[in-house]
């Protein structure tokens, strides 16, 4: 998209990035299943009251409702936990091809073969997590767990996608590639930064804490409201007999929403800070990189400022965690294309140019 280079894609590479845009949409429904209470629209795993889909015909839900008396059965919340399990499965076969791919070509030079491998490890205790998510009922810890999975999965994906791709920046100057190479360690302070956001916000909605602070840019019209950080960050909490809905006071939820407000204005300064301070490298395609950057973080800010104003309506909250994995998929991108980028032709004394 910013290179214009003559290198040609690897083979896998479109696999690849339809596994990346498939596993966005898994990302999706899982958000909308999480959003809509359906976590445990299916109180079994892998099935769903012990059908391969889900009970329809009157008879069957008699005695799904006979079989589980405490999970009645409600249609609204079935189809999206089975079709979310389906389609995350078909993501595993995805990834199952790309490794394939990898170990066929595994002593091509160049070829990645330990990043489809080890997605392929994350996607099978992915399938674990889901299926913790149902038989613990939606325990925190291991609903945080497995949205973080979905993004890192995700995240791979887009990597393997752009090694993939096989394009590098070049043309680059000698003063250029140095400005690029000082950035390489605050690109990985801002991934950090996004991924313990990303962590926050998977503990603010499992333990149903987005709407704890319901005013802005105060919380119950305070600066620094009364809150309970010890119950609202105890990861060590014992697995009830049900999540759903929450188990924590009030206190304990307005720690967590303000630690992620908190955390969303770290983030949103950092990249402001790195945009800033990398737009000196004059280069087009640096820029137009930067600028995707900085669009879709002030997007996501504004999602999440939504959210807050209008009380978490579904659309808004749905396009705040697909928008999130976005973002780490630009973040991605910047550290792909600057750790990948080619070294700048020096000047030998004889005045030619060397590699």
């Amino acid at each position: 998209m910013l290179l214009n280079d003559s290198r040609s894609p690897k083979p896998g590479h479109r696999l690849a990035l339809f596994a990346t845009a498939f596993s966005l949409i898994v990302i999706v429904l899982g958000a909308f299943t999480r959003l809509v209470d359906a976590g445990l629209g299916c109180p079994d795993w892998p099935g769903c009251y012990g059908h391969l889909l889900w009970p329809i015909q009157e008879h069957n839900v008699l005695r799904a409702e006979t079989r589980f008396p405490d999970f009645p059965v409600d249609q609204s919340k079935t189809w999206p936990e089975m079709v979310h399990r389906y389609l995350a499965g078909t993501l595993g076969l995805l990834i199952v091809g790309l490794a394939a791919l990898a170990w066929r070509r595994h002593s091509e030079r160049g070829y990645p073969f330990r990043l489809p491998v080890f997605l392929l490890f994350l996607v099978v205790w992915q399938a674990i997590f889901g299926m913790w998510t149902v038989t613990l009922k939606l325990w925190p810890q291991i609903v945080t767990l497995h949205l973080l999975g979905g993004f890192t999965i995700f995240a791979l994906l887009w990597l393997l996608t752009l090694r993939l791709q096989n394009r590098r920046w070049s043309g680059l100057g000698v003063d250029q590639y140095g400005q690029l190479q000082r950035a390489r360690p605050w690109v990985l302070v801002g991934m950090t930064l996004l991924v313990v956001q990303v962590l926050l916000g998977g503990w603010t909605t499992s333990n149903y804490a987005a709407l704890a602070c319901a005013d802005l840019p105060t919380c119950h019209g305070h600066w620094v409201p009364p809150m309970d950080f010890r119950t609202g960050f105890n990861v060590f909490q014992e697995i009830g007999p049900n999540y759903l809905g929450g188990q924590m006071d009030n206190e304990a939820r307005v720690a967590i929403q303000y630690t992620h407000r908190m955390g969303a204005l770290v983030v949103t300064l950092f990249t402001l800070g790195f945009v800033a301070w990398l737009w000196r490298v004059r280069d087009r395609r640096v820029r137009q990189l930067l600028a995707v950057l900085l669009v879709v973080t002030l997007l996501q800010v504004g999602l999440g400022l939504s959210n807050i104003i209008f009380m978490v309506p579904l659309q808004v909250a749905v396009a705040h965690n697909a928008v999130g994995a976005l973002l780490l998929a630009v973040w991605v991108t910047v550290a792909a294309r600057i750790w990948m980028v080619d070294r700048p032709a020096q000047k030998v004394p004889d005045g030619s140019q060397a590699a």
